[in-house]
């Protein structure tokens, strides 16, 4: 097709969920994104995993994504959240009958799931190895000459492309940004013990360590870890021997899950924060890590993409039905508005928790253990801290409920 509702910038995860769900509400959608699917789906292009909140995952059931990761991905159990490995600590359950607190998917299972979802969605025309070349918004529409000779048009156009978004940049969007001088290193490791679902979250002065709980696989049972680490000290971690590392990373472990091995290739990237104060401009809205991207210190950056993708759908959708054209400025402003605050709210709470635990010294360490200890034994600031991290707390949009828009 050379014509359709929104022109989406961007097939990752994000991108391609957003195609899937406005296909499921008859809303038609072109995807342009320049990578080579057959390297971004291959076992070896990232070794992450990410976190999948509860109500991210009914999206996935109310848009037809679930169950081509049936069986995929390791239901959390419990989130345990410790200062070192001192007593004081922080647990996260569900209560009876409320299911899995989310999912731990590999990225590579993640990506090929929404990836085949949109491709296989009628009203998706997805444009893999495309650039956009000029994107003009007018008036009456949007329109888009493309690397492969075509041009296309649509009523709204979506920034999609990640945290260095040309269509952020050339729609003159700021953000505030910083880095965190930390890099994370990530690597999926085996062990003697399993981690029985359970998340592991320690906190130390140079950056949390996560465990993260991956299906068992031939070797037995895997965790994903991410290492976070002075930038400085990154570059030298990741040439240490794979023996050096099991042993360093015993340590911060504290030896629970026994002897460890084997471990995969490692990989390494640089944290750092970024917000855009507006994310929406005259025919033009971001998602995902085009509009923010946060410290992965509570493991919500790529769910609150997913809740980018649930808000605009709903919005696109009641427009839809009142017969409005899908980049007017009504629905642009309530997006904005729905998602201005939360957004900005997960920033800020991920940054400050980010800079708490990064305070070194007894005294620091010995007010951060009590105040877990505390939160551990208030069940209302409990739950509201595990409604945070399901994706549950504010104004949730249909999808996120599991219901269409």
């Amino acid at each position: 097709m050379d014509r359709a509702d929104v022109l989406i910038l961007g097939g990752g995860l994000v991108g391609s969920a957003l195609a899937t769900a406005l296909d499921a509400h008859g809303i038609s959608s072109i995807v342009v994104d320049p990578a080579d699917p057959a390297q971004i789906l291959a076992a070896k292009h990232d070794g992450r995993a990410s976190a999948i909140a509860s109500a991210p995952m009914r999206m996935f059931e109310a848009i037809g994504v679930a169950a081509r990761l049936a069986g995929k991905g390791c239901p959390i159990a419990g989130i345990r959240v410790s200062d070192g490995l001192d007593p004081g600590k922080l647990d996260f359950a569900p209560g009876e009958g409320e299911g899995a607190l989310g999912h731990m998917f590999e990225n590579r299972i993640l990506r090929t799931a929404l990836y085949e979802a949109a491709v296989a969605a009628p009203l998706a025309d997805v444009r893999m190895q495309t650039r956009a070349l000029h994107v003009e918004r007018g008036e009456f529409g949007v329109s888009a000459r493309l690397s492969d000779g075509t041009t296309v048009h649509a009523q709204l156009l979506v920034g999609a492309e990640g945290r260095n978004s040309p269509t952020r940049e050339a729609a003159g969007l700021n953000t505030a940004r910083w880095s965190y001088d930390h890099a994370a290193m990530v690597a999926t490791l085996g062990h003697e013990h399993s981690h029985e679902n359970i998340a592991f979250e320690i906190f130390y002065p140079t950056g949390p360590f996560a465990i993260l709980p991956l299906l068992d696989d031939a070797h037995g049972h895997r965790s994903a870890v991410v290492w976070t680490v002075n930038a400085r000290d990154a570059a030298g971690m990741m040439k240490i021997s794979e023996r050096a590392y099991l042993a360093e990373a015993e340590k911060r472990m504290g030896g629970f899950l026994g002897k460890l091995g084997p471990l995969t290739a490692r990989f390494s990237h640089p944290l750092g924060f970024h917000h855009a104060a507006w994310i929406t401009s005259d025919r033009l809205a971001l998602v995902g890590d085009a509009a923010h991207g946060i410290h992965p210190i509570a493991g919500q950056g790529v769910n609150v993409g997913f809740r980018d993708v649930a808000t605009l759908v709903e919005v696109l959708v009641d427009g839809k039905r009142l017969g409005l054209d899908m980049g007017d400025p009504q629905l642009l402003a309530r997006y904005q508005r729905w998602r201005g605050l939360d957004t900005f709210m997960v920033a800020a709470a991920t940054d400050g928790l980010t800079r708490l635990f990064g305070i070194p010294g007894k005294t620091a360490s010995a007010v951060r253990r009590f105040g877990l200890s505390a939160v551990d034994r208030l069940p209302p600031l409990k739950h509201w801290f595990m409604a945070e991290a399901r994706g549950e707390s504010g104004d949730v949009p249909k999808l996120l409920q599991g219901l269409t828009a």
